[in-house]
């Protein structure tokens, strides 16, 4: 399948008919490029906040409860988008309020409409702490007619077990929307991806925001880089790296993925890591403390 990442820069809006229009284009772009699979950003749902005004996108709480009660329309136009023109979509993520608790949700449309949402699972300081936005109820394994797909958002690719279980449940591509909004905040997830890759033997698709907003403390600077990765061995591209895009650099990464060499590798890599990894625990629990000898000078 072709896979397209966005580099996604969030926009002030003078009306939803503007939104509709930046989408229609990316969306149009990226189908026009062959891809069957496009990933939007984390958090790239935000810059719906400035429909509500310069008062409520440069308030924190406002803004998320602005964002939040646009979510159906923006499903909406998603499920729209990938009917009309026949790929799957990452739509960005964005908050949403369920009861007492905000979320911040990935959900993945198929031409055939909502397939389902993936919430981040681990949050930010900046999540936690200034946003009052909580964690998730688990993991999704989305088996679809392009293969099996797990989402770790951002922070969450820096976890490997939450990787890992995605995978073990039959995960053969993760995708990875992020926000960060400085290049050490994007090298962690990078990295993250391309690590979650080679444990899993798998490929992991970047797709971040970029550019200032300055309108929106909550996404006001944006720094990354959209980028797929896989396991650096036979069949793969030696340094992991399928496709990246430059840095800060709006627009797609398209990339053409084989995901029968996920299996093939699993199998009969170079490297049998995916298989190996129950190896782990029985030599990290016989760990020995050796202490140095005291000199006799």
């Amino acid at each position: 399948m072709t896979i397209a990442a966005a580099a996604y820069p969030l926009d002030w809006l003078e009306d939803w008919e503007t939104y509709e229009a930046k989408l229609e284009g990316w969306v149009m772009d990226a189908v026009g490029q062959g891809a069957d699979l496009l990933v939007f950003p984390e958090y790239g749902a935000m810059e719906l906040a400035s429909l509500g005004g310069p008062d409520v996108a440069g308030d924190l709480e406002a803004a998320l409860q602005h964002v939040a009660g646009l979510r159906p329309q923006m499903e909406e136009l998603f499920a729209r988008l990938a009917h009309q023109h026949e790929c799957h979509i990452l739509a960005p993520s964005g908050p949403v309020i369920e009861g007492s608790r905000r979320l911040n949700r990935a959900s993945l449309f198929a031409p055939t409409g909502l397939i389902g949402h993936q919430d981040k699972a681990i949050m930010t300081r900046f999540e936690r702490e200034d946003w009052s936005v909580e964690g998730g109820d688990g993991l999704v394994l989305f088996d679809t007619s392009l293969g099996k797909i797990g989402v770790t958002i951002c922070y969450d690719s820096e976890f490997p077990l939450l990787a890992r279980a995605l995978c073990e449940a039959g995960a053969e591509l993760l995708l990875v929307p992020s926000a960060t909004e400085a290049v050490a905040g994007y090298s962690r997830v990078r990295i993250g991806a391309m690590a979650r890759a080679l444990e899993n033997q798998c490929v992991s698709v970047q797709a971040p925001t970029v550019g200032p907003a300055p309108w929106c403390p909550a996404v006001d600077e944006n720094r990354g880089a959209a980028g797929l990765y896989g396991p650096p061995d036979a069949g793969w591209p030696e340094t992991g790296v399928i496709a990246q895009g430059g840095l800060d650099s709006p627009g797609w990464v398209v990339a053409t993925v084989d995901l029968a060499q996920v299996t093939q590798s699993r199998a009969d890599g170079t490297v049998l890591l995916f298989k190996h990894w129950s190896e782990q625990p029985k030599q990290a629990e016989a760990i020995k403390i050796l202490h140095e000898k005291a000199s006799s000078a």
